[in-house]
């Protein structure tokens, strides 16, 4: 499920390897070895008997591979730029984009890491039974009741944002689990910038698993990009947890895995946060901390209010804020 705040800053770019980040992504490096430097021997070796490590290894393989793909096509287009000195700019910008995604793939796999060092070595294999979900979805921090839109407003470096997080009367089913839809629509300066379907179910124990989602990125009314779309069990994507029944200060969780396409983390931080949005103000909040190496730079609070599910989402390094504004129900 994307970000309130980053779905138009786009969380999962898929190696769009011309945004200049090259200061930020040195530091996340010069980190990163200290942190390596700090791992297991298992953690970074990963000699195939540590999961986390190797599909962290293995999925920096796959981003250099791509990085380096994207050079030679590059290259070839430049091949048929006629006047010589433009030529080579075309070939000098090539090779800038080139160094700037082989940063980025490294930046990626310190993520990785760091997470690994939380989640621990074995295999993210869940075990998914039917037989152990529920028709509804009531967990007090994620609440998903059928009818019920949550609006959520904010003002974003590419405009003002409206998010509608409509929640369907519509189900599907995924891996035998019958999952509730939610039709999320995002809404930048009045324009729809980005429509999805996500679906969510809920276990006996009360943790609320995410299956996947359908997502397009708009502009100008054409899909653009169709980026962090994923099902459980379709091409070994899995699903995560998005709410756990009884959240714990540092607990450490993957909310999704589609590698290389969506994979998102949280950590619970606090379960006793006040916090006022245009909605309200909301006692005994829960704050989570959200990353994804598919973004190194980005680091997101979000909170949740018992009874409501989330309030407000913020951008820690920008400070842009998604709050809740108001919750429309079906009579």
């Amino acid at each position: 499920m994307k970000s309130k705040l980053i779905q138009k800053q786009t969380l999962r770019v898929n190696h769009n390897w011309k945004r200049n980040r090259r200061g930020y992504l040195a530091a996340v490096l010069g980190a990163g070895v200290l942190l390596l430097l700090n791992l297991s021997r298992s953690a970074v070796i990963a000699q195939g008997f540590d999961a986390c490590a190797r599909t962290s290894q293995e999925a920096r393989r796959s981003c250099l591979a791509g990085a380096q793909s994207d050079y030679a096509n590059a290259l070839g287009k430049c091949a048929n730029v006629s006047d010589p000195s433009a030529r080579k700019a075309c070939q000098d910008q090539a090779l800038a984009d080139l160094k700037d995604a082989q940063q980025t793939c490294q930046a990626e796999f310190v993520v990785r890491q760091t997470a690994c060092a939380k989640l621990g070595e074995a295999p993210y294999d869940p075990v998914i039974d039917p037989a152990n979900f529920v028709a509804r979805i009531d967990n007090p921090y994620f609440p998903l009741r059928p009818g019920t839109t949550f609006i959520y407003e904010g003002q974003m470096p590419e405009g003002f944002e409206r998010d509608e997080f409509a929640v369907t009367h519509n189900t599907s089913v995924i891996l035998g689990v019958t999952c509730v839809e939610v039709h999320d629509s995002v809404f930048t300066d009045g324009v729809l910038t980005e429509d999805t379907l996500d679906w969510f179910a809920q276990d006996r124990e009360g943790n609320v698993w995410y299956f996947g989602e359908n997502t397009h990125e708009l502009e100008g009314g054409l899909i653009t990009t169709i980026d962090g779309t994923f099902m459980a069990g379709v091409n070994g994507d899995k699903p995560g947890i998005i709410m756990k029944a009884h959240p714990t200060v540092g607990d450490f969780y993957r909310q999704e895995f589609s590698l290389n396409n969506a994979e998102d983390f949280a950590g619970t931080l606090s379960l006793t946060e006040v916090v006022t949005v245009r909605a309200g103000s909301f006692n005994h909040c829960l704050k989570s901390e959200e990353t994804t190496p598919l973004e190194p730079d980005l680091l997101e609070d979000k909170f949740y209010a018992p009874g409501v599910g989330n309030i407000l989402t913020v951008d820690v390094n920008t400070g842009a804020r998604s709050e809740l504004v108001r919750i429309i129900r079906e009579p």
